[in-house]
């Protein structure tokens, strides 16, 4: 185990992108309303530096009402090839809208006009309306030039603590804890 939760964490996802078979960017957020009531949903890592983990979504859908109530989270990275998992816990703050602008540009054209046609999160009466919605954004945007929604953007997680946990023979499972000190990080480990 390295001595910088962020340095672990580079080793472990690049040794998972060599052995998941998909998507080992994939993470399990987990927010809360402002009653504490818990949700998780699977959601892909875009980002990653000492400044924190980066995903995008539609800020109106669920998850961006409640990370705009409440902006406490967890993080986990779970990687059954390697037994291995990342607990992360922090804080959202939102993207700068270039940081935002940038990665936009960077998905497909049909996932860019999708970001325009989902109202993410609500009632869809059937999959022809959303399939329509498309169509008439192709014919509304035909080049490659969309511009991103106003309601579409990304969020960075500033990690408070970091567990990594690998899986031992018998249920000795290793567990190592970081949590911020500071501008630096205490280490435990704990029982599994």
């Amino acid at each position: 185990m390295l001595t910088d939760p962020f340095s672990q964490f580079d080793t472990w996802l690049a040794e998972a992108a060599k052995t998941e078979p998909n998507d080992p960017n994939a993470m399990t957020l987990a927010t809360a309303t402002p009653d504490g009531r818990p949700s998780a949903r699977m959601v892909l890592l875009k980002g990653a530096d000492r400044d924190g983990f980066v995903f995008y979504t539609n800020t109106q859908s669920r998850k961006g009402g409640e990370l705009a109530a409440n902006q406490a989270v967890a993080l986990l990275f779970h990687w059954k090839t390697l037994t291995r998992q990342i607990r992360i816990e922090g804080r959202v703050t939102p993207v700068s809208p270039a940081e935002a602008d940038a990665y936009y540009a960077s998905r497909a054209r049909v996932s860019r006009l999708g970001a325009w046609a989902s109202d993410q999160s609500r009632p869809l009466d059937r999959r022809q309306t959303l399939e329509a919605r498309v169509a008439a954004l192709e014919t509304q945007f035909p080049g490659d030039d969309i511009p991103r929604p106003p309601h579409w953007s990304g969020f960075r997680v500033r990690p408070d603590s970091f567990e990594f946990w690998q899986d031992m023979a018998y249920r000795l499972h290793d567990r190592t804890v970081f949590t911020r000190a500071g501008d630096g990080w205490t280490t435990e480990k704990l029982y599994p």
